[in-house]
């Protein structure tokens, strides 16, 4: 049987390796914390200038207020010009993010007036392109206004650029070789005044539907055995250097 002193000291590399293994596992835990403590996760760490500095895209009204005097026949040449303008904002930035609406009084005395420039509108609406679908017209209460207005509206999209010009700390000395927190803000306020539907800025947009003659032109061409692809002049090839 070994004796008590042998037995104590077997067990001295056993409880050396251990003590060797918490002291490395306090020193890494200790690295850790540093770390974490010295880091910043959120706030001006973001390397993404779109996160740290976002825009903010939401809808807001478009209106447009058209007052017929009660003795009118329709709308004059200012009304059709002011009606035109604002159909081409509508058509070129904003279409398709909601319904053109048109609120027509009733019970005024000018409703008559009224009803017939509402049918110049719809004219005008047709000749830029729109559809029934995507016009509603709604009556309101006029009451005894002589001069109740057509209320034209719809739901555009704006970009809200965020706020620039916050240096609270030094460009000289950064340990932590961070980006700054002004980094980026000025981009991205120059994308939020400069885009021309910050509904993209939302995702992309739709397809528009295939053109229908193009594509049985092609078929039509597949079934005969002849070429699909669209016919190029000469300025269009490109030319292969020596031939």
């Amino acid at each position: 049987m070994s004796s008590p002193i042998v037995a104590m000291s077997g067990f001295r590399p056993i409880a050396t390796r251990l003590m060797l293994v918490s002291l490395a596992a306090v020193a890494l835990f200790g690295c850790r914390g540093r770390e974490e403590t010295g880091a910043h996760v959120a706030g001006w760490a973001l390397v993404d200038s779109s996160q740290r500095h976002p825009i903010l895209v939401s809808q807001q009204p478009a209106t447009l207020n058209i007052r017929v005097a009660a003795s009118a026949h329709g709308l004059s040449p200012a009304q059709a010009t002011q009606i035109s303008d604002f159909l081409a904002r509508y058509r070129s930035k904003d279409s398709g993010n909601s319904k053109l609406l048109i609120a027509v009084p009733t019970g005024s005395p000018n409703e008559g007036a009224a009803m017939r420039a509402v049918g110049n509108m719809r004219e005008m609406i047709r000749e830029f392109g729109f559809s029934e679908s995507t016009v509603a017209m709604q009556p309101y209460n006029g009451s005894r206004d002589p001069g109740a207005p057509i209320r034209l509206a719809y739901l555009r999209y704006v970009a809200e650029a965020p706020e620039c010009g916050h240096w609270p700390t030094n460009l000289a000395y950064d340990p932590r070789n961070v980006p700054y927190p002004n980094f980026g803000c000025a981009q991205q306020h120059n994308l939020a005044a400069q885009i021309a539907n910050p509904a993209d800025l939302l995702g992309p947009r739709t397809m528009a539907p295939p053109d229908a003659e193009r594509r049985a032109t092609v078929i039509e061409r597949y079934r005969d055995g002849k070429a699909t692809a669209s016919e190029k002049s000469g300025d269009e090839r490109v030319r292969v250097k020596g031939e």
